[in-house]
């Protein structure tokens, strides 16, 4: 029975019974050292029906990429072939089982996930994590990654986790935090523990424990044994401590009890937690001691000895243990174990117990950090990469070295997601060394971070200043620094870094058989294009985008192209482009990928008016955003849900979610910070509400990102000056829209201009003649019922009224179809005003789907498992079965085969 601890058991309780009906949860307790979290840890595994999968962290591993999640999962192994492919095969790369490809570390979280909800299928699993602070890096990230997407599998995850600087970070997980005991507990369980304190020892424990089991058990002792030897007020128990590091000192007082040769062992063991009894003892023989000399150390119940382990009562215990020993003695401990760990299976550890040994420069042992480093990098451990390389750098002897060693340690850090870290390794590499390269390579890290912690407009400045330094010597390297800085000053709408970039491109001296000159010209192309200067922009961009389509170009040119196609109106090519990517880097565990590829695809299905899709695409790139602390991008991508929220009606939300975004996006990101000034608008206009609508548009067509895709704003803009009266405006902005209109050749872009044409004719003749051109043109279903509306509004003000009520009713059925409700209330407002009122229809039962379950159906419709469903998306199979079961009464429908039909 755990003492004042009813409540935390009785949460504990409902978090392994919601798992046992089938509803995952995950919760953190957190607290300081001795606080009772390993104690709620074992009432936990004690709980019964569950299969318990027990790990934690070491903090002398704690370098060591994937070690947690390989002693974790141990027991599991010979399930790796029930996989998906891809996820086998990076956990066996992050576990040192096969040679091949780096293995990707959101695989591995993928992997883990599927691992652990396929042990949770046969019989409800609770994951117990303790000391979760040490965990290494890359086992953390897996194991997060795994918590947060179980949603229907009957498993609970618990970590325990010490409060440190800095945290252990938990975001979107369940916490529970410790404080001390109640007075009445904390009393009991120092009566228990140590009975027979005089009145003021036992107040004085009281107090100074604040609650804290392990401090009351610990202090509580150690004033009983001093009171019964005499001694008033041990030395340990003076001055204003905290808790923790009381009773620690309170173990450095037992240690220092001791025999010499045991406390020498105790170092030996604290010196490597990881290491086996067979290990200890063979670097303990060095200094002529024997698994004898540490009796004395089991007698006073400071550490227990098994066939195989020796463990610690507690983490302080071996804290105490290693910090007591004299800096002499800790090297001497970490030179044998250097000597010792001689397999090729130890390699890593031993070059950690070198450097630990190692005080000054020493080329050879930065030289097996640096082969640590690359055997992490091939394992998918971005942290143990960063942690391996700085500390080689630091050993370096030739500065040349460091600087080069400690720039990839930059780099691997911010693969890793710390970004702070990255930018000091970085900064600290390019002040090492007159390399132009590696002076490039850091500013060009600090530029990427800078996206996210400043702005785009700080990445662009910092990238130019990168690619000055190769543009050169190394123009492959310039070109891929300037796209950064051509996309970010796009972002940034600024044209300065803009025509900054785009000079140096110009100055590049590449082969003239380089792939990546169609590239170089579309960038060079946006600059005319985002100055209207359309005619010397449109044939290389287009060239771009059907370069993009055949598949050949990395991630960071497929996206590019994308915009480019966004730009240009070629939404349908923007879109197969970025689909085709989104699948090869969910196949590929290229996670950090997908929220830049879900911008330019939301915006092209938003701009084709395929809203559910847009939404469908903002959600998976806003949840994989905001779990990798994307803030700026997740921003940015909910800017297409004000677009979207607006045209289905949902005022509210769109107003709140553009309250809520707009100042980060106006700070950072004009293009989108537009963008969401449109979708307010589109609100309005759909609503009938044309002055505040055109006031919005005048300002988004009158802007310095007016050039942008924001372009396609301006037949809005004619519709709510026309339709408000406002006739004298209406025209301001059309001459620029009908140069891009013509000469981008896009389907919808002329279709849109004769809209506008139409809405603006001084003829009838000339009018419906414009407005029959439009809808021979358009290809999507929302712009031809917008086309359809203002027609047949025009057509009823002249009488036409069967053609009026033909055009409407179209655009009323259009209008259903895609769920742009405030545009279907308009038409019907028409079509009462003809007398043939209508009332709503039922919209698509698609739209009746949350995002993920679309996505889920689409992938089921085209005939994918639960299994490769869930591997596409990372979900567990049970996850995605939970999906469907949600989906089926919405769709109408009672068996997967009837999706194809309904959904393809």
């Amino acid at each position: 029975m755990l003492l004042g601890r009813a409540a935390e058991q009785a949460e504990i309780d409902g978090v392994l019974a919601d798992a046992a009906a089938g509803i995952s949860r995950s919760l953190v307790i957190r607290g300081e050292a001795g606080i009772g979290k390993s104690a709620l840890v074992e009432y936990a595994a004690a709980a019964p029906g569950v299969r318990v999968v027990r790990g934690g962290g070491v903090e002398s591993e704690a370098e060591l990429a994937f070690g947690a999640l390989h002693l974790l999962l141990y027991p599991y192994l010979d399930r790796l072939e029930g996989l998906p492919g891809p996820q086998s095969a990076a956990l066996r790369a992050a576990f040192g089982q096969i040679e091949g490809p780096e293995a990707n570390r959101f695989l591995v979280g993928a992997a883990t996930l599927t691992l652990l909800a396929e042990l949770a299928a046969e019989t409800p699993t609770l994951v117990l994590i303790d000391d979760a602070q040490w965990l290494d890096r890359s086992s953390s990230d897996a194991l997060l990654f795994a918590a947060r997407r179980f949603h229907a599998d009957p498993i609970a995850v618990i970590f325990a986790v010490r409060e440190t600087v800095p945290p252990f970070m938990t975001p979107g997980l369940e916490t529970l935090r410790l404080d001390g005991l109640p007075s009445a507990a904390a009393t009991a369980l120092l009566d228990e523990r140590a009975p027979g304190l005089t009145v003021p020892g036992r107040t004085r424990v009281l107090t100074e424990s604040a609650g804290n089991p392990l401090a009351l058990i610990e202090l509580g002792t150690a004033r009983r044994d001093a009171e019964r030897a005499g001694h008033a007020d041990p030395v340990h128990e003076v001055g204003p401590l905290p808790v923790a590091r009381r009773v620690q000192e309170s173990f450095r007082t037992q240690i220092a009890g001791l025999p010499a040769g045991t406390r020498t062992l105790l170092l030996v063991a604290a010196a490597d937690v990881g290491a086996g009894v067979d290990t200890i003892l063979r670097v303990a023989g060095a200094f002529d001691l024997t698994a004898a000399d540490l009796e004395p150390a089991e007698q006073a119940g400071l550490v227990a000895l098994s066939t195989d382990r020796l463990t610690f009562r507690h983490p302080l215990i071996r804290a105490a243990a290693y910090q007591q020993a004299s800096h002499h003695q800790r090297i001497m401990v970490h030179r044998r174990y250097a000597d010792a760990l001689t397999r090729p299976e130890h390699a890593d550890r031993r070059a950690w117990h070198l450097a630990a040994a190692t005080t000054e420069p020493d080329e050879r042992v930065a030289a097996e950090l640096e082969d640590t480093a690359r055997r992490a990098q091939h394992r998918g451990g971005a942290m143990a990469v960063s942690a391996a390389y700085d500390r080689a750098g630091r050993l370096s002897v030739d500065p040349a070295q460091r600087a080069r060693r400690l720039l990839l340690a930059a780099r691997a850090a911010y693969d890793a997601g710390r970004p702070d870290r990255a930018t000091r390794l970085a900064a600290e590499a390019a002040a090492l060394t007159d390399d132009n390269g590696i002076a490039a390579d850091a500013t060009h890290i600090r530029a990427q971070v800078e996206y996210e912690r400043t702005s785009p407009a700080a990445d662009a400045a910092l990238a130019l200043t990168a690619a000055e330094l190769v543009v050169d010597d190394d123009p492959v390297r310039a070109v891929f620094i300037l796209t950064e800085a051509v996309c970010c000053a796009r972002d940034a709408g600024r044209r300065d870094l803009l025509e900054r970039a785009v000079g140096q491109l110009k100055s590049l001296d590449l082969p003239d058989d380089s792939p990546l000159l169609p590239h170089v010209a579309a960038q060079i192309a946006w600059a005319d294009l985002l100055a209207g200067r359309c005619d010397p922009a449109v044939d290389a961009m287009a060239a771009q985008v059907r370069e993009a389509r055949t598949g050949t170009a990395d991630y960071l040119h497929e996206v590019v192209a994308a915009f480019s196609g966004v730009l240009l109106a070629d939404d349908a090519s923007a879109a197969a482009v970025m689909d085709t990517a989104a699948d090869r880097a969910r196949a590929a565990g290229a996670v950090q990928w997908i929220p830049y590829i879900m911008e330019p695809l939301a915006l092209a299905q938003l701009l084709g008016g395929a809203f559910l899709d847009a939404e469908t695409s903002v959600a998976e790139g806003v949840s994989l955003g905001a779990e990798l602390g994307m803030d700026t991008q997740v921003a940015v991508l909910r800017a297409v849900s004000v677009w979207t929220a607006a045209v289905a009606g949902h005022e509210d939300r769109s107003r709140a979610l553009a309250a809520d975004i707009g100042p980060l996006l106006t700070e950072r990101h004009p293009v989108h910070a537009a963008l969401v000034s449109w979708g307010l608008a589109i609100g309005d206009l759909s609503a009938g509400r044309f002055d505040p609508a055109l006031e919005l548009l005048d300002e988004i067509c009158s802007g310095t990102v007016a050039y942008d895709f924001l372009l396609r704003s301006v037949p809005d803009h004619v519709e709510a000056a026309v339709r408000g009266a406002r006739t004298e405006r209406a025209a301001a902005h059309l001459p620029a829209f009908e140069q891009w209109a013509r000469r981008g050749g896009a389907p919808q872009a002329a279709a849109l201009l004769h809209r506008c044409h139409a809405l603006l004719a001084a003829s009838d003749d000339a009018a419906e003649e414009h407005y029959l051109a439009a809808l021979r043109l358009h290809d999507g279903v929302y712009h031809r019922a917008r086309t359809q509306l203002v027609f047949g509004e025009w057509l009823r003000r002249r009488r036409r009224r069967t053609e009026a009520r033909t055009q409407l009713l179209a655009a009323t059925t259009g209008f259903d179809r895609v769920g742009a409700r405030l545009w279907a209330d308009r038409a019907r407002v028409e079509l009462a005003a003809l007398g043939k009122p209508q009332a709503a229809q039922h919209s698509d039962p698609i739209e009746l789907l949350t995002p993920q379950e679309l996505q889920v159906v689409r992938l089921a419709a085209a005939g994918h498992s639960n299994k490769e469903i869930g591997a596409r998306l990372f979900l567990s199979p049970r996850t995605v079965g939970h999906h469907l079961y949600k989906a089926y009464p919405k769709l109408g429908v009672a068996r997967r085969i009837e999706l194809a039909q309904l959904v393809l």
